[in-house]
């Protein structure tokens, strides 16, 4: 009932015992039949209910209890409680997907498996509000329409918004492991190049890990070039 008072015959029955409020009165403030207040007021309704105060829990104020008596015209008026409770959270269920696009969502699934690996089963099924064991259908491409079925962005479908599929996806990248990436050149530790070594005696390879051209060449053991004709020269003979 709109406006009317927490448990109305509890309060009918305190304003019955402590007011001289009439019956019209507290019936349409309790929003019950007057002949039901004549029936409080006599013992024969309600007989067994404790009366409930109505200024204990904010409903009505002695001033505006008082002003109603002086008046009989004048009506009761629920008081407005000036604490505001917050909505209750909205308990958030399955995703309803209409008649029109439930054909669509195989094409919504194979297009978050081709496209968003990382995603776990449990978000691709929040997203197309498909159930694990059509997923696996896809996934293995055990499918019954598998020939026939097209990558299509769910977005598109209209089967999510844009807003949850990033925050799938972004929730998906925190939980992945991290990868170590391979990096370029890159400098020696101070304590490798800084170490006690005459200037002349430090090479490119000392300080970025790896020798210049010139340096491999000096590197390279020098050859016999007439001991390796030679060698060629037997082998001909032998031939």
């Amino acid at each position: 009932m709109s406006n009317a008072p927490l448990m109305p015959k509890a309060t009918a029955v305190w304003l019955v015992e402590n007011t001289s409020l009439t019956f019209d009165q507290i019936a349409e403030f309790c929003k019950l039949h007057p002949l039901e207040v004549k029936g409080i007021a006599d013992g024969e309704v309600a007989a067994g209910i404790k009366g409930h105060d109505p200024i204990t829990s904010g409903q009505l104020t002695r001033e505006e209890i008082a002003a109603s008596e002086r008046n009989p015209e004048r009506p009761l008026t629920l008081a407005v409680s000036k604490v505001r409770l917050p909505p209750p959270p909205r308990k958030r269920g399955a995703r309803y997907t209409p008649l029109s696009r439930r054909q669509d969502r195989p094409n919504a699934i194979l297009w978050l498996v081709r496209n968003h690996p990382e995603l776990k089963d449990a978000q691709i099924m929040r997203l197309a509000g498909t159930t694990k064991t059509t997923l696996q259908a896809i996934r293995n491409r055990t499918h019954w329409n598998t020939a026939a079925l097209t990558p299509i962005d769910p977005v598109t479908l209209g089967l999510c918004s844009q807003m949850d599929l990033d925050f799938e996806v972004n929730r998906a990248a925190k939980d992945r492991p991290a990868h170590v990436e391979e990096h370029g050149q890159t400098l020696l530790p101070a304590e490798v190049t800084t170490a006690d070594r005459h200037e002349d005696t430090i090479t490119h390879a000392d300080v970025f890990g790896f020798p210049t051209h010139e340096e491999e060449s000096e590197e390279q053991p020098d050859f016999d070039v007439d001991s390796v004709f030679a060698k060629l020269r037997d082998l001909k003979v032998k031939d």
